[in-house]
């Protein structure tokens, strides 16, 4: 079956836009007004913010989905979004809104699995494309193209901002994380697949038909290019995978 069902919508104008929402959560005070940032980092884990709280001495302010937390570090110019969810729904949403509010640049970080045996738990990769398995993206583009890439300057930034240690490459984007199949798996290895996670192609997607910049990277989480699955969530490792990327993020969203 073919997303979207009803092919005509890309001539259809949506019927309230990312700025009606806004202005309605303004409205009932659960969104900031004012100037935007000049960029946003996501953030979707909890611990990585927590961090990120104590490390900037931050006050964060509603943001309809989630928090926003200006960098003081930044003055203000950089904020993380936080505590909004995960899955390329979620954030897609947030995303619309912060474009809404004026947005120009965005970084999204997390973790991600390893399709590859060059990527460890820890690891970095700066993500190059992403393969379109999911429901998000095929909503804003009309594409035939399973690949959706982010915008490149901005990629090769934060490349630099992490530097060598960081893997170039695509990912896999997928709504549904447990059914990540063995025939999926190997697929996608075969096609030089680095990573697997449920947002990147989603954003990269919205950024590109709303003229925006987006970049993405990942710490390897867990492993799926083994025979038994190799979760690390919580490894010290991983933990420090996360805010080598916030730093980074943090420097090339500048």
């Amino acid at each position: 079956m073919p997303l979207p069902q009803q092919r005509s919508k890309y001539e259809s104008p949506a019927r309230f836009e990312p700025l009606e929402q806004l202005d309605y959560f303004r409205r009932e005070g659960l969104a900031p007004d004012g100037p935007a940032p000049a960029g946003v980092i996501l953030c979707y884990q909890r611990s990585l913010v927590r961090r990120i709280m104590i490390e900037e001495a931050i006050t964060p302010s509603l943001c309809v989905l989630g928090r926003l937390y200006p960098l003081p570090s930044t003055g203000g110019r950089v904020a993380v979004a936080g505590d909004f969810g995960i899955g390329a729904p979620a954030a897609g949403m947030l995303i619309e809104l912060l474009i809404a509010m004026g947005v120009r640049r965005f970084i999204t970080i997390g973790t991600a699995g390893s399709l590859s045996s060059q990527l460890g738990i820890g690891d970095l990769t700066v993500c190059r494309a992403a393969y379109r398995d999911e429901g998000v993206s095929h909503h804003y583009l009309d594409d035939p193209n399973p690949l959706v890439e982010p915008d490149p300057m901005l990629s090769d930034a934060f490349a630099a901002a992490l530097g060598v240690a960081a893997v170039p490459g695509p990912t896999w984007t997928t709504d549904a994380p447990f059914r990540e199949t063995e025939a999926e798996i190997q697929h996608y290895q075969q096609l030089g697949v680095l990573t697997v996670e449920m947002e990147a192609a989603a954003l990269f997607a919205i950024c590109r038909y709303r003229g925006v910049a987006i970049a993405g990277g990942f710490v390897i989480s867990d492993l799926l290019n083994e025979p038994i699955w190799n979760p690390q969530f919580r490894a010290e490792a991983t933990a420090e995978g996360l805010w080598r990327l916030f730093v980074a993020a943090r420097a090339a969203a500048l």
